[in-house]
């Protein structure tokens, strides 16, 4: 303090600083806390207020956070990106404790336009947005801003944008043309959807990795065999054939991601509706379904947060209503 009794700002950031430094998560939580009450502009300590309130690192993996973890996290992120919209660490930390931690697929919408509000030429948060919309089923409106993706007053990316630029808009693609005929909605009970998941509860879904063991690879073996026998033994022959079978192994693992995909469906279309309650707060899954297999094998790769979040959206009961709409900027 000063010798006023007034609180000193700059020494509360020093204190806060070291006390990282040292490793005291919780103090430096503490200080940065009071630090804010006086200051409540500083954006370097509600940054490191939504830091320290997800868990550290153990041993050199990242634990994920609880729900409160990623509420507190999420709800000082909204203080940092109001001062200082430069902040390209904390939109994108809220991004992902929105979408992957919490489930608010809305919120998640709202957060990336607010983004684009402060930069309207940046792709990244188009990508988020895409990929948000696509999940939920809203494929119109993905296609809108796939083509102001790829407008040429957009900034121009690095490699690693441009293939999750060419990536999000092969899903919207490969989503759409499944869902041509009839894109489920999770919040209309009577959906026909729901009939086809009743019937494959008992069915997990399919990994890319075991599909492809079972479906690529002994198309690659008699490509390869096929090969090795059309062309000989020549010195030539095993850098041909690898050449061949590698081409091969490519072309049927693209071609086939579309029969997987259709193969999986019911359990995308599931995934849709997990996405509905965590958005909604509401539930939509048949308690049939919520006890089947199908279910607690998706639930198995969801983030502590969202398992939460979804024990306490079943306990209140409230059901979504059949008229409900995503909230699109």
């Amino acid at each position: 303090m000063d010798d006023d009794g007034a609180v000193n700002k700059d020494d509360l950031w020093l204190d806060a600083i070291d006390a990282e430094e040292r490793g005291d998560r919780q103090e430096t939580l503490r200080i940065c806390k009071e630090l804010v009450a006086v200051e409540p502009d500083n954006s370097d300590a509600w940054m490191t207020i939504a830091r320290m309130e997800l868990p550290a690192p153990s041993k050199g993996k990242q634990e994920m956070p609880s729900l409160l973890q990623a509420a507190k996290s999420v709800t000082a992120l909204r203080k940092v990106v109001e001062l200082a919209p430069e902040n390209n660490q904390a939109w994108n930390l809220g991004g992902t404790l929105l979408v992957d931690h919490l489930g608010m697929m809305d919120d998640a919408l709202e957060w990336w336009e607010r983004r684009r509000e402060y930069t309207s030429t940046e792709v990244t948060p188009l990508i988020e947005q895409i990929s948000i919309l696509v999940r939920m089923g809203y494929y119109e409106e993905c296609a809108d801003l796939i083509e102001e993706m790829f407008s040429t007053e957009m900034d121009s990316v690095d490699g690693g944008v441009k293939m999750r630029m060419g990536r999000v808009s092969q899903t919207v693609s490969k989503a759409s043309k499944m869902e041509a005929e009839e894109i489920f909605r999770p919040n209309q009970p009577k959906h026909p959807r729901w009939d086809v998941i009743e019937k494959l509860k008992k069915k997990k879904p399919i990994s890319q990795g075991l599909f492809l063991m079972l479906f690529v690879a002994p198309m690659a073996f008699f490509v390869g065999s096929t090969s090795m026998i059309f062309i000989g033994n020549s010195g030539w022959s095993i850098p041909i054939v690898f050449i061949i079978l590698l081409v091969t192994v490519m072309a049927i693992s693209r071609l086939s991601m579309n029969l997987l995909q259709s193969i999986n469906r019911h359990a995308l279309d599931l995934e849709r509706a997990i996405d509905y309650e965590t958005t909604t707060g509401q539930v939509c899954i048949p308690e049939s379904i919520r006890e089947s297999p199908l279910y607690s094998s998706l639930m198995k790769s969801k983030m502590p947060a969202i398992k939460e979040r979804i024990r306490l959206i079943v306990e209140s009961g409230e059901r979504i209503s059949k008229k409900w709409e995503l909230n699109i900027p």
